[in-house]
């Protein structure tokens, strides 16, 4: 697996901003340097080095604990405690830090179409981010856990739209779009969204229905999916994946929990409580389905 370059711990109190945003920390979590004014490029640059900092990960709700939206639990989660979150959490914090950049940035919610079968209509219960620069309408999203955008594409423009690991299109459909994505050279839909604006009282519904209700993924099992820049790490519940830009893929069944901590804090960089609780949650994803 891949080798760590997380930082060590920065043992300090943050200062919260008035917009509940400590930048100087946030940058400093990512290792970005650059430019900070609101330009496309900045966008790109914020983009990329969040996606490789931050994990996606549904421990919280598979440990049957609380995902709060606030944006300071979120910097102390993410910044301060080195964890990942799902996308109202990822894409969230990072709309907060857009804003605060000087950024136009409005919520939008879609319905997740991958790994969906055909005809199934499915709940709006994923966020992600329309962001306007100069006129110009992008789609950022930090949040889909293994095919999470590295990169923000044109809103309308309907071409092909390359990252630095997958190529997306976004397709007009009436009055929505759908996001596609080429994988082994066939388009994949990831999700449809439309361009009404959400509220933070829209997402804190979604959230508290994938979080918590029985028969949510998020609940019932493990999910957590790491970017690097020259590959995708995926894990649901006990079977690790890897696919890597070059095209190669494979595979690993994990067998036991020492092995899933293991995976966790070394190939995640996620730092993983030793309690009863998170050991018993491991061992009920390791049965044998009936």
């Amino acid at each position: 697996m891949y080798t760590s370059t997380q930082a060590a711990p920065v043992k300090t109190y943050f200062k919260i901003k008035k917009d509940g945003i400590n930048l100087d920390r946030y940058l400093a979590r990512i290792g970005y340097d650059g430019d900070t004014t609101p330009t496309l490029r900045t966008l790109q640059e914020l983009h990329y080095y969040h996606t490789l900092t931050f994990p996606f990960e549904n421990l919280n709700p598979f440990l049957k604990r609380p995902v709060p939206l606030d944006v300071e639990t979120l910097q102390r989660k993410m910044v301060e405690d080195f964890r990942g979150g799902y996308c109202f959490e990822q894409n969230t914090l990072f709309s907060h830090v857009l804003q605060a950049l000087g950024f136009t940035v409005r919520g939008l919610a879609a319905r997740v179409l991958w790994n969906v079968p055909a005809g199934v209509t499915t709940a709006r219960a994923h966020m992600l981010l329309l962001v306007e620069i100069e006129g110009e309408e992008f789609i950022a999203d930090v949040g889909f856990g293994g095919l999470t955008l590295t990169s923000p594409l044109r809103l309308h423009d309907q071409s092909e739209q390359e990252t630095s690991h997958e190529t997306f299109r976004i397709v007009a459909l009436e009055e929505e779009y759908v996001l596609q994505a080429k994988v082994q050279d066939t388009w994949k839909p990831l999700y449809q969204f439309g361009l009404q604006e959400q509220v933070t009282q829209d997402y804190e519904v979604y959230n508290w229905f994938t979080s918590t209700h029985p028969r949510s993924p998020f609940v019932n099992g493990l999910l957590v999916a790491k970017t690097t820049p020259d590959a995708r790490y995926c894990l649901r519940n006990n079977e690790l994946s890897v696919h890597y830009v070059n095209g190669k893929s494979k595979r690993q069944i994990i067998t036991t929990p020492t092995q899933l901590i293991t995976v966790l804090k070394k190939g995640f960089d996620l730092p993983i409580p030793n309690t009863p609780e998170m050991d018993k949650a491991l061992h009920l994803i390791l049965q044998p389905v009936n």
